[in-house]
């Protein structure tokens, strides 16, 4: 990968810390994109134990998965704090002085390229939206494999290459820099998940254009769902009063119908881990130090 595009992960954290508050508001592509992946599940007879929401956010899929799975734990997981926070359910003052793994579901701050689980403890990894922030891909398929029990699911969205294709061409006529993070395409996020041993992948994609009334409106959108452009290649002060005009130029030659557009290629996918006897294990050894998921 060109080592412009890579993420600083902590700059990634910052972002969804800051965006937690404001999240909600504006998150109206994850919403609908999570409401379709759901949809998915009823063509998949699957009743999972254990299920792990990586990148759950503000805890909107957590709350459909529950709902869908009464009897399943469900594990929020987040690389930012606050937006764990966000999602634990409305409690009395001294409710919130409780430990939060003491909630009925539990909430688990950690990045998914390292995940902080043991082998063969969870029944289905969920993503929403949250893979596009991975360095590795390839590193990430292999954790999710590695935690998966045998004939576990994973079942993602993502963001592909076309994504924010109008942002990405008006501000590569301002300057040299980077100004919009790279997104892998869809059929070789498959071929990833064949080499790190899942089965049966389908993996399919769609077109969704949201509308603006002003380039200010899109990154005012972008910000407040904590999606900053995080890669090292991105200029680091302000842009100048020129280049910036340049790109707001260009951007005003996409205007339809008195609209500014922003493509998002949502990229869909699940696959499941196969029968092997290799990576069964016995439930003491299912137990994350710190966190039963039993």
């Amino acid at each position: 990968m060109n080592s412009d595009h890579v993420l600083d992960k902590r700059l990634v954290r910052n972002a969804f810390e800051r965006a937690a508050r404001s999240y909600d508001q504006s998150a109206v592509l994850q919403r609908e994109v999570g409401n379709r992946m759901m949809e998915r599940l009823d063509y998949i007879k699957y009743s999972p134990q254990v299920i792990v929401d990586a990148g759950s956010g503000t805890g909107y899929g957590s709350r459909q998965l529950t709902s869908r799975y009464p009897n399943s734990k469900i594990v929020a997981m987040d690389i930012a704090w606050q937006m764990l926070v966000q999602a634990r359910p409305e409690k009395n003052w001294w409710q919130r002085l409780l430990p939060i793994h003491k909630t009925r579901d539990i909430y688990l701050c950690a990045d998914i390229e390292q995940l902080p689980l043991s082998e063969a403890s969870v029944g289905m990894v969920w993503s929403n939206l949250a893979l596009q922030w991975c360095n590795d891909l390839n590193k990430t398929f292999s954790e999710i494999n590695r935690v998966l029990c045998v004939e576990g699911l994973i079942m993602f969205s993502t963001f592909g290459p076309d994504t924010l294709k109008e942002l990405r061409q008006a501000f590569s006529q301002a300057d040299g820099y980077s100004h919009v993070n790279q997104f892998v395409d869809m059929h070789d996020i498959g071929d990833l998940l064949v080499h790190n041993g899942f089965t049966t992948p389908v993996m399919d994609m769609e077109y969704i254009t949201l509308t603006y009334d002003d380039v200010t409106s899109v990154m005012r959108d972008l910000k407040a769902i904590g999606a900053h452009n995080v890669t090292q290649g991105r200029r680091q002060g302000l842009m100048g009063k020129t280049a910036w005009k340049r790109a707001i130029d260009q951007y005003e030659l996409l205007r339809q119908d008195g609209k500014l557009p922003a493509t998002f290629e949502v990229v869909y996918g699940h696959a499941w881990k196969p029968k092997s006897l290799k990576g069964i294990l016995t439930p003491e050894t299912r137990r994350h130090i710190g966190l039963d998921l039993d």
